[in-house]
């Protein structure tokens, strides 16, 4: 989700200022706006909001890992995720779901370049599947609800802005100087206490609201499990910094102002997603 622990000394007087914050701040609330919308009327709108981030994300990851032939994959990759959105809407068996994800790998198999070429797009169609289906599969789950995707809203978002700030006004130490030379310690520590008291703030609130079954959950494993939802956006945070360091490009794309890409805007939010995306299978299974 951009660089939440970002610190530069010139910038630490006035952490708010700038026009590079302003412009991530603008496009980033008319996001959340059309995000928390779409979550609150569910079903479609929501479903339709993270396939095309999936589809647009994917064709970042293949544009910018320089993965081919690019059209092809693309269309096939397209093809599979839209299949298994449908899937999801129109709750398919999972032999179902199975057989449409076999058939875009097989395709990617045949139509990949080579080994590295095959590995990086099975890889893009794992990352934009869990994107498409995790946030709308528990937001259609009786006993999740609204309430986990809004939990993973409000940690993300929340680890995400308040590493930012404090990064840029205590600055210190650096956190991966090699991976990502702006974040720092007191970024990470500051968007690690965020995300864990906005986990727990807002299961707190919705036991007042009959959100979900989810609100009974005690707190104390909230807070461990929010504390470690918000390590693991800045870890998807610092994995897209080190692919992208990789392969010499600034941002994922151009679609979103101030954040680049959508992978740029959603690298975080992708490794709650996996987390959350676990726990939805352990649910769907019976283990939880």
């Amino acid at each position: 989700m951009g660089s939440p622990s970002e610190a530069t000394p010139g910038a630490r007087r006035n952490p708010l200022g700038g026009r590079e914050f302003q412009l991530r701040l603008v496009s980033g609330v008319v996001l959340a706006a059309i995000v928390v919308s779409a979550l609150i009327m569910g079903g479609g709108p929501f479903a339709f909001i993270w396939l095309a981030a999936a589809l647009v994300g994917t064709a970042e990851w293949i544009g910018m890992s320089r993965t081919g032939p690019r059209r092809l994959l693309l269309i096939v990759i397209g093809a599979t995720l839209t299949g298994l959105a449908l899937c999801l809407r129109e709750g398919a068996a999972p032999h179902v779901f199975l057989i449409v994800a076999a058939l875009g790998v097989t395709g990617i198999l045949v139509l990949a370049q080579d080994g590295p070429a095959r590995g990086r797009a099975v890889a893009g169609l794992f990352g934009g599947t869990v994107v498409a289906l995790v946030p709308p599969g528990l937001r259609d789950d009786p006993a999740i609800g609204i309430l986990g995707p809004a939990w993973m809203f409000a940690v993300v978002w929340s680890t995400d802005v308040v590493a930012y700030i404090t990064g840029r006004t205590f600055g210190g130490p650096k956190l991966m100087p090699a991976v990502s030379p702006k974040k720092t310690w007191s970024g990470a520590l500051g968007g690690l206490a965020a995300g864990t008291a906005a986990g727990i703030g807002l299961i707190a609130l919705a036991r007042g609201y009959d959100w979900s079954p989810l609100a009974a959950t005690s707190l104390v494993l909230v807070g461990l499990v929010s504390a470690a939802a918000s390590v693991f956006s800045q870890a998807g945070d610092l994995a897209e910094s080190a692919l992208k360091r990789h392969w010499g490009v600034k941002d994922s794309g151009r679609s979103i102002p101030g954040h680049g890409g959508v992978m740029d805007r959603l690298d975080g939010f992708a490794a709650v997603a996996l987390l959350a995306g676990l726990y939805l299978l352990a649910h769907r299974m019976g283990v939880v």
